[in-house]
């Protein structure tokens, strides 16, 4: 950061601009005039918002410790109403003469409170479900109630799940069974004469189009599901020759999970559209346009092509849906379809919040500035000295190549025992001025060689934090997927450190090193010095899609607490609904350790301890409930 904005009055305007918050939070989070981060989820009434650390601070008084997932589930609410009602602006808007029915995808977030809230508050748009599993399809007919509603049966269907969801046709559901692969026809028709249940099938097309991103495998020729046009053919011969072909009602395609560019969309629509209106000229019922995930969120805020944004509002989205399916349909004079989409991650992505706090940092030392240096320096450190003394902007290239020379040339010396420890750690404090130094001169530089590119990130310090990528951003680790990060409190105060984040898992790739950047990605993230005696929290934002369900065991850390809250329309929030974060003994327990028998063989060898003297049998009762305390305990850092 350079010294003359250090010196004027940081602002939240600042913040604004640093944390890019305007640009991802979609109008449901901000920052208040104290520099607390608030969320807005009331999108009728933007005046309605709560702060954050006021959350926190009523979570931690309920007895719950960091890391907190929170979820908002008026956002949730906000984003089911906005998809619904934007289809519905299109359609009216066009003259469109189908309708559109969304559907979510539970493997986005099977947790059971969200799939929960998606069906009580998407009961008002008929909103359904899409399960891709047997276990998907069980808890899927447990919570939706909605005969009105669409539920779609996505991929490998055994005899169970087809029977579960012939079942379901029976009492009334809207359940369409989609061809992934060409062998199911033959058992879905079997079990549907023998259970004599009339099927509803639908076919998932493979797309020739492909799009960007990281999740676009689901398209193109390559895909792993889905038919060829020369297998949807030989799916009419077969329902033909069953005199079923009224069954074909649905056609189904998933160009990719987070679709940046809307001319990608479009493009789709239109293959799909052609290959719909074929179906229908031979002879099947059809009505049903299934056009799979893909609307994007924007986690960057850049509003570009890039792969983890869009280039589109989900207003464009759905005018551009309806525009060419109406477009291609209209030509071939075919009657407009159902729309269906399978927006999961747009739906969840905003809900949650993950909010840990930094127990500790490490930060590059130069040492006492003012300490008197010792008599008789060895040569290379003197040179080093007057390296950093002569330093200017005239020279920095120079500079900089003569320190990493000292520097490797007194590591040298002191492998081979010819300088001592301290002098060993004088040279490293005065390398690191140096350094320092030249990263100061290049904010008043015009052009930066590209030898020095990299010098923030070696001065960036590392800050602590309090959760485990493994555990709640499989993602981030995995993929290097980005997501907003940034602190929820000290926003009117000026951020001086840079720094990246290492979680407690002693991994070494357990850390976040790539952040949101006006420049594209930065690998650095500017955070406040940790105050003496004082919180300092970090929210990671938009991670409500997939994280919790791909979340692993890794280093035994569970899962975390979570809680729901609702915001009324007085400011006030209300705590929903509570899941306390996985103790010791759970994770263990997950492993196939039984605690019981743990605390057992603990006593004998506390016991053992008395008899050999080691310590006495007050020491053993202190020992123990200290053991069992643990297991009972938060697996996670507690202050």
């Amino acid at each position: 950061m350079s010294q003359s904005k250090t010196l004027q009055r940081w602002t939240i305007e600042d913040s604004e601009d640093l944390y890019q918050i305007r640009e991802w939070g979609l109008s449901y989070f901000g920052i208040s005039d104290n520099g607390d981060v608030t969320v807005t989820p009331l999108t009728k009434n933007k005046n309605i918002s709560v702060s954050l650390p006021e959350i926190i601070s009523g979570i931690k008084d309920r007895g719950y410790d960091m890391p907190v997932l929170l979820r908002f589930e008026d956002i949730l609410d906000s984003q089911i109403a906005k998809m619904h009602e934007s289809f519905r602006s299109a359609i009216d808007q066009f003259g469109y003469k189908g309708d559109f029915k969304g559907v979510y995808p539970i493997k986005v977030n099977q947790q059971k409170q969200v799939v929960e809230a998606i069906t009580s508050f998407g009961k008002q748009y008929h909103h359904g479900l899409e399960a891709g599993s047997k276990s998907e399809l069980i808890a899927a007919l447990s919570f939706l109630n909605d005969l009105d509603a669409c539920l779609i049966c996505n991929g490998y269907k055994d005899t169970d799940f087809i029977d579960l969801g012939l079942y379901a046709c029976k009492m009334g559901y809207k359940c369409f069974f989609v061809l992934e692969m060409p062998g199911e026809l033959d058992l879905i028709l079997e079990r549907s004469k023998e259970l004599n249940i009339k099927p509803l099938i639908g076919v998932r097309y493979k797309l020739s189009t492909t799009a960007g991103g990281h999740w676009t495998e689901s398209g193109g020729d390559r895909s792993l599901f889905g038919l060829t046009i020369s297998q949807i053919i030989e799916v009419l011969e077969i329902l033909k020759s069953h005199h079923m072909l009224d069954c074909l009602q649905l056609l189904h395609y998933h160009l990719g999970s987070q679709i940046p560019n809307i001319r990608d969309i479009r493009a789709s629509v239109q293959e799909a559209c052609r290959v719909y209106a074929g179906l229908v000229k031979e002879g099947a019922a059809m009505g049903h346009l299934d056009i799979g995930g893909g609307l994007a969120v924007d986690y960057d805020g850049s509003h570009t092509n890039y792969m983890n944004s869009r280039n589109y509002t989900v207003n464009e989205y759905c005018v551009d849906i309806i525009e060419a399916v109406m477009e291609i349909l209209d030509s071939e004079e075919i009657d407009h379809p159902t729309i269906i989409t399978e927006s999961g991650r747009a739906t969840v992505a905003y809900y949650s919040v993950l909010v840990f706090n930094i127990f500790d940092a490490n930060m590059i030392d130069d040492g006492d500035k003012d300490a008197p240096l010792p008599e008789d320096l060895p040569e290379l450190i003197a040179n080093m000295i007057e390296t950093y003394k002569t330093l200017n902007v005239r020279n920095i290239q120079e500079c900089y190549n003569d320190a990493l020379y000292y520097r490797d040339q007194v590591r040298q010396m002191f492998k081979l025992g010819d300088i001592s420890l301290r002098e060993r750690a004088l040279g490293d404090r005065i390398f690191w001025k140096i350094i320092q130094s030249i990263n100061d001169h290049m904010d008043t530089m015009k052009y930066i060689p590209k030898e020095l590119s990299d010098i923030k990130v070696a001065l960036s310090d590392i800050y602590y934090a309090n959760f485990s990528v493994f555990q709640s951003l499989p993602d981030s680790w995995a993929i290097g997927h980005l997501f907003p990060v940034m602190p929820i409190h000290r926003l009117n105060e000026v951020p001086t450190r840079n720094a990246i984040l290492a979680d407690i898992t002693c991994d070494c790739d357990g850390k976040i090193d790539r952040f949101i950047d006006r420049q594209g990605v930065g690998n650095v993230l500017r955070l406040h010095e940790i105050k003496e005696g004082e919180d300092y929290y970090l929210g990671v934002f938009l991670v409500g899609a997939y994280q919790e369900t791909l979340g692993d065991l890794h280093n035994l850390l569970g899962d975390t607490n979570v809680v729901s809250i609702r915001i009324s329309d007085d400011g006030m929030y209300n705590v929903v609904r509570e899941i306390e974060g996985d103790s010791v003994a759970d994770v263990l327990s997950y492993v196939e350790y039984n605690p019981k028998r743990m605390i057992k063989r603990m006593r004998q060898t506390a016991e053992r301890a008395i008899r050999e003297g080691f310590i006495t049998p007050q020491d053993r009762r202190e020992v123990m409930l200290k053991y069992e305390e643990g297991l009972r305990g938060y697996p996670y850092f507690k202050n």
